[in-house]
């Protein structure tokens, strides 16, 4: 348990660090180009920030994978959530943007949610999903990177959320489709759906964020993905793989999970690299 909780922290400290690093990247590129457009997703490779924060992401996901062997699909996706509170923390002592109450709030909010989940779970579900379910997460990554397309053509002032929560929930079928991931060698992955449904919704939910980032505000697009990231696997990890709590303690799981993700929710602001400053009060910004 201990191993996989540090893995999934490590990855949320690493995809925490990365958003700001691709926002700001992904801004940069954007510039001159409307939103959707392949110059702009393209541009955004030449850009160094963006490249770190790919890097980062990569090494984010390879904790990950540690976490999911060792914990329920809850836990994990609560825990990749608290990206946001890592983010925060950074922000205020880094780059000195002072935190509201709130976020003050939000930040403890993940902390205490992680550690009554820390506390309460139990073993994650014996089974890998059976055939359906594997063909499942393929078909679902095909139709949500469809649905991606779809957002950045025809959605108009609403196109940052939207995307963010296509993102977030392509982010949720590649937990999904780790977790059911049967035989993780070759040549067995070349038969295997859910190998498939990683490659495709890893990069369609990496296009849509992108696109997230272009197209409006960051701070709507990131606590949309959270919730896409987070709510699908949960359920799909208790109702379909089996993943339970420590006995008798469900209801304190809930709340705990609850917590976490509400608090990283208030924290969403943080996604956007390149917040504006207000002039006054406790919402002031002052130069690093």
């Amino acid at each position: 348990m201990s191993l996989g909780l540090l893995a999934a922290l490590l990855a949320a400290l690493l995809t925490g660090s990365a958003t700001v690093l691709q926002a700001v990247g992904a801004r940069r590129a954007a510039v001159g180009h409307e939103p959707g457009e392949a110059a702009a997703l393209a541009g955004a490779f030449r850009e160094w920030p963006f490249l770190v924060g790919v890097g980062m992401d990569m090494l984010g996901f390879a904790a990950e994978l540690v976490a999911l062997e060792r914990l329920p699909l809850y836990v994990v996706e609560a825990a990749l959530a608290s990206a946001l509170a890592v983010t925060a923390v950074g922000a205020a002592r880094v780059l000195r943007i002072r935190l509201r109450r709130s976020e003050w709030v939000g930040v403890a909010s993940v902390c205490a949610g992680l550690c009554v989940l820390a506390l309460t779970a139990g073993h994650d579900g014996s089974g890998t999903g059976d055939p359906p379910l594997r063909l499942g997460v393929l078909l679902a990554s095909l139709a949500l990177t469809a649905v991606g397309w779809a957002v950045v053509h025809l959605a108009g002032a609403r196109r940052a959320p939207l995307l963010g929560l296509v993102a977030g929930l392509q982010f949720g079928v590649v937990g999904v489709a780790v977790r059911v991931l049967p035989e993780p060698r070759l040549p067995h992955l070349l038969g295997e759906p859910s190998a498939y449904a990683i490659a495709v919704a890893g990069l369609g939910g990496f296009t849509a964020l992108t696109w997230a980032m272009q197209s409006g505000s960051v701070t709507a697009a990131t606590a949309a993905m959270v919730l896409g990231e987070t709510l699908g696997p949960a359920v799909v990890g208790v109702l379909v793989l089996g993943d339970r709590t420590r006995h008798d303690a469900t209801p304190l799981a809930v709340a705990g999970f609850a917590a976490a993700i509400v608090g990283a929710l208030t924290l969403a602001r943080f996604g956007d690299a390149e917040q504006p400053a207000p002039a006054t009060g406790d919402h002031a910004r002052t130069a690093p």
